[in-house]
């Protein structure tokens, strides 16, 4: 409860003053990653350096209470504590955690993640950024490009993942701002979570020490690991935005007056307020049974994926019928519903989208994997 209220007077006293223009201008501030570690926000679930040591509940409601300022500020925190410190506590050495943990938990260091590519996003597994091993230099050499990554352009640490041409498996590499042919240009002209900074990761033969592999990884459990742990958070920051639209929506339509009364005495609009309280409280607690689960061990992989799919899909719902009881005012940023509607519709597709989650579900349903044609696997009774 502690971290959940540092994170709502945080994000509605220091985060909601400064959204409106940092969207409409697309404009990241850097300051917002060492504010929160300087508040125990960054990788709260991690046990020693320098991090709050929380549940996953916590976890979950740190992102909620973000979003609901704006989904592009939960999209740091959820990049920075779940893909790159996650990996880093998770698969990496002794070393690479005393090295790395300390600095991105306090927000010295900002980091991002590098698997999606301009011509693999939901099928990863067909990478095309290749890791060459140096024996002579007891390095890497990487050459390849990842897209839409998130933090990208003022990233200090870069967790990125390449096939090692070696034996052909996929491993992780943590790559620093500063080394040779590594470039991050900025993806301008996006219209959903412009408070945040999206870009390429460009690789043009970058030497990596063998020393920045991280060892516990082969294969693609390595980075679905990662995206789960981030999904899960996802589930919850969603839901914060949908209770922001509501909470907008709410106040509009009991303050605008038309034909005589409130708005918010029609039959229609109560109903659509109704249905939008619902959704969230079902959401809510489905994820918050999630998150006891995923500290007890007992979470699958397709729970989350359930949850990211059910509450991105109903907080767009929500944003969408906020909008629209808005009326024309629901189209101006001042009334901040547009924004979250359309920052949406973004987190509804990173991260796996709609329909790879419905694909996910269906196979632990079914025991058939409907990804890739002329792939059986066994049924499982």
């Amino acid at each position: 409860r502690l971290l959940r209220d540092t994170a709502r007077r945080y994000s509605q006293e220091r985060l909601a003053p400064r959204v409106l223009l940092a969207n409409r201008n697309e404009v990241f501030d850097r300051e917002i990653v060492t504010e929160m570690g300087a508040l125990g926000l960054l990788g709260p679930t991690i046990q020693g350096y320098g991090c709050a040591g929380t549940t996953s509940v916590g976890y979950g409601l740190v992102a909620r209470e973000l979003e609901r300022v704006d989904s592009a500020y939960r999209s740091v925190f959820s990049v920075q504590s779940s893909l790159v410190m996650h990996p880093i506590l998770t698969y990496g050495t002794p070393a690479q955690r005393d090295r790395f943990l300390p600095p991105l938990a306090r927000g010295e260091l900002l980091g991002c993640f590098g698997l999606t590519e301009p011509n693999h996003g939901s099928d990863p597994g067909a990478m095309e950024t290749r890791a060459r091993y140096d024996a002579a230099t007891k390095s890497y050499r990487l050459r390849g490009s990842k897209t839409w990554i998130t933090n990208a352009p003022a990233a200090d640490v870069f967790v990125v993942w390449a096939v090692c041409e070696e034996d052909g498996q996929i491993r992780g590499f943590v790559l620093e701002r500063g080394m040779g042919g590594l470039s991050t240009p900025k993806i301008d002209g996006k219209f959903s979570l412009r408070a945040s900074a999206t870009g390429m990761i460009l690789m043009d033969d970058v030497e990596v020490p063998e020393d920045n592999l991280l060892p516990h990884a082969t294969g693609l459990a390595g980075p679905f690991g990662c995206l789960t742990h981030a999904r899960y958070g996802i589930a919850w920051g969603a839901l914060g935005a949908a209770e922001a639209c509501l909470e907008m929506a709410r106040q509009y339509v009991l303050d605008r007056r038309q034909f005589g009364a409130p708005l918010a005495r029609n039959q229609l609009v109560q109903k659509k307020l109704a249905d939008m309280v619902t959704e969230i409280a079902l959401g809510l607690q489905a994820c918050l049974r999630l998150g006891r689960l995923k500290d007890e061990g007992r979470a699958p992989p397709e729970a989350v994926s359930m949850l990211k799919r059910n509450s991105c899909g109903k907080a767009l719902d929500i944003a969408r019928q906020a909008r629209d009881m808005l009326g024309g005012n629901g189209v101006c940023d001042e009334y901040h519903v547009i924004r979250h509607l359309l920052n949406l519709e973004a987190v509804n597709t990173y991260e796996g989208t709609h329909d790879i989650h419905a694909l996910i579900l269906g196979r632990a349903i079914t025991g058939l994997q409907a990804f890739t044609a002329g792939k059986a696997e066994e049924k499982r009774g």
